[in-house]
């Protein structure tokens, strides 16, 4: 769920409301309904199922309607939470009464199934009622509190949008709950650190819908008590106390959560040495550790690099060491980058700036819908930049996207970010919009100096940079101003407004142009982000990508498989730099893709073994080939076969 921060004191802008701001055409509103028909419904068979997701059982179980063992995974509780939020946004959407209807039902099982004291994990009350486990917080891992910060967001999230009170009473319990688990952990000098801290955001969102103050202050001090842990690990980013983190380390999901949630409570509470780390990892990520697609989280098992020889830590789905970026067995959870989107946001509330907005659309465009398939019924746990023809080694998962994966917060978490990133189009301060991700959209805004209207956007974006914003429906005309999110890959264009035009170049990158408008009615501004094909290289230290480039155009990566190139392998396949490349299209999984059509080398290797881990280099001789390359959220829709981000280069 989106940040609510409309009553922060430190943030210094806020998020529209659910119901301000819908896509009316192009290229999100086809994502979101194809989410809202077909994923959202999946994903429900699923946690009905008993041998696929078994969640919704484990509930009747944990209610005393059924009698059984518990099945799914650990965090299935969680994971169904996450889906309720998709529901109650698609229900929303097509307005189909009967998914709130089914909620509701959903809802007052889990009521039945809570205990008195508010506690509700169903592994763990299944377990001790069959006699089968001793009793509850035994084991981090086992995810009782990240399954209850998924409740506390969906709960908040369906009070705004019913305005009904039962899914929230269930909430308050689960906080009393913790409220006295952490009481008692205070009292003994130590707690145990959750992983996947969902609960931080969710305990203050509580705060932010209830208007409570103890919510806030339970997630203040679940956050301290992060520094009361002895030996801790890396893998959970509580080795160190928390004001003295300066390095993204360790589980990539544990640690975006985790710096969302203290992204929100700094802007409650606006403890400076908070932002101050905030900023310091922040940094060491986006300079160091994000893949080209946005996503993070290189490595699926590795060691701390921050240990040394004799005294070091096993780290999984982690960041590795700085420019540790492999393509083949890039991790890439999709939860990770999830994460980072909602820690992106957040800190985009508390300062306004577009290298925030940046790396959101870049994680949203590229890694998280290519965890997706076009149907919107299978999917990617991790994301890799590159799939081979073959590998000597399995992975941890399957190669190819999947209907059902046994760890199963991947598909549910990107449900619920796709049908609300309408919410992702604006933020707003007392007078000023400021554009988030771009995309034609209808948006009925009212500001705190009183201006109230209806800002339209128009665009074919993200394979087209124009994007028309006009003012309707006028209620109450006052002054705004306009902040128009230049992105770090827009080098050219133009602003005009008011019979002005203002140039864009190098400097304006990855900045905010103010367009002040005096009169509303019937005002009209154009934003032309240039769309050129570009191509980029990486760091030196990135050894995986040396002398490799990618293709971007726009805020889009592009990749090429096997079906775009006639080539026994596209390990052959040299991209031409001085070739042209003509915009083109093409149906896959009867969406309409924009592609991108060019002509590359195929090198020809004289005497070349393809079995040799190494031997004599004999030259090589190239021929020109037709070539076509997809927008990588597109790939692994078609045939089988290989997949390339980063490609060698020839003149």
């Amino acid at each position: 769920m989106l940040a609510d921060t409309r009553k922060s004191k430190y943030a210094k802008v806020s998020g529209a409301e659910y119901d301000q701001i819908k896509w009316t055409g192009g290229f999100w509103k086809n994502v979101v309904e194809s989410c809202a028909e077909s994923t959202v419904p999946h994903l429900q068979k699923m946690f009905e199922a008993l041998d696929a997701g078994h969640v919704v059982e484990n509930f009747r179980i944990c209610a005393g309607e059924k009698s059984g063992e518990f099945g799914g995974s650990d965090f299935g509780d969680g994971d169904f939470y996450k889906w309720m939020e998709s529901q109650l946004y698609s229900a929303e959407q097509l307005q189909d009464q009967s998914r709130l209807d089914k909620l509701d039902e959903y809802i007052d099982l889990i009521g039945r199934a809570q205990e008195e004291d508010g506690y509700i994990s169903t592994k763990q009350i299944i377990g001790m009622r069959n006699g089968t486990r001793e009793g509850r917080l035994g084991d981090i891992n086992e995810f009782e509190v990240y399954n209850m910060g998924h409740l506390f967001t969906s709960a908040c999230l369906y009070k705004r949008i019913t305005g009904k009170e039962n899914f929230l009473d269930i909430a308050r319990k689960a906080a009393d709950f913790l409220e006295n688990m952490y009481a008692e952990a205070e009292k003994k000098g130590e707690v145990q650190t959750a992983v996947c801290p969902s609960h931080y955001m969710g305990l203050i969102e509580m705060y932010r819908t209830t208007g409570e103050k103890k919510y806030m202050d339970l997630a203040h001090k679940a956050i301290l008590l992060r520094d009361s842990v002895k030996e801790g690990m890396d893998d959970n980013q509580d080795r160190l106390p928390l004001k003295e983190h300066e390095k993204i380390i360790g589980h990539a999901v544990r640690a975006t959560y985790l710096y969302a949630g203290v992204a929100d409570l700094y802007a409650e509470e606006g403890d400076k040495d908070y932002l101050d780390v905030l900023h310091k990892v922040w940094k060491n990520m986006v300079n160091t550790k994000i893949y080209l697609t946005g996503g993070v989280g290189a490595l699926y098992n590795g060691a701390s690099p921050y240990g040394d020889f004799w005294n070091h830590q096993l780290i999984h789905q982690a960041f590795g060491y700085e420019y540790q970026l492999p393509n083949v067995t890039a991790y890439n959870e999709t939860c990770a980058s999830i994460g980072l989107v909602m820690w992106a946001y957040r800190m985009f509330l508390i300062e306004p700036k577009a290298e925030y907005f940046d790396v959101i659309e870049r994680a949203l465009l590229n890694v998280n819908l290519a965890a997706v398939s076009l149907d919107g019924k299978k999917f990617f746990y991790e994301n890799m930049l590159r799939r081979a023809k073959k590998l000597e080694y399995k992975l941890i998962w399957p190669l190819t996207r999947t209907e059902y994966l046994i760890s199963y917060c991947c598909p549910p978490n990107l449900a619920r970010m796709v049908t609300q990133s309408g919410e992702y189009a604006y933020t707003v301060s007392t007078d000023s919009v400021y554009t988030g991700i771009y995309g034609e959209c209808d948006a009925a805004l009212t500001l705190e100096n009183g201006a109230s209207f209806t800002l339209k956007q128009k665009t074919e974006y993200p394979y087209n940079g124009k994007i028309i914003f006009e003012f309707e429906n006028v209620i109450c005309d006052k002054p705004v101003t306009l902040n128009l999110r230049i992105p770090k890959w827009a080098e050219s264009g133009s602003i005009r407004a008011g019979g002005e035009e203002r140039k864009l170049d190098k400097s304006t990158r990855e900045t905010y142009q103010a367009v002040h408008i005096e009169t509303l009615a019937g005002a009209k501004v154009e934003l032309e982000l240039d769309m050129p094909v570009r191509f980029t290289m990486a760091h030196p230290m990135v050894e995986e990508d040396s002398q490799l480039i990618a293709v971007e155009k726009g805020p889009l990566v592009y990749c090429m498989e096997s079906p775009d190139a006639e080539t026994d392998t596209l390990d052959d396949i040299c991209i031409n730099i001085h070739s042209t490349f003509k915009d083109g299209k093409m149906e896959i999984q009867g969406r309409e893709i924009g592609v991108l059509e060019t002509e590359a080398y195929q090198i020809v290797h004289e005497e070349y073994d393809p079995d040799e881990l190494y031997q004599s280099f004999t030259g090589e001789k190239k021929k020109s080939i037709p070539v076509r390359l997809i927008p990588y959220f597109a790939w692994d829709n078609r045939e089988y076969g290989e997949m390339r981000i980063w490609m060698p280069w020839r003149e």
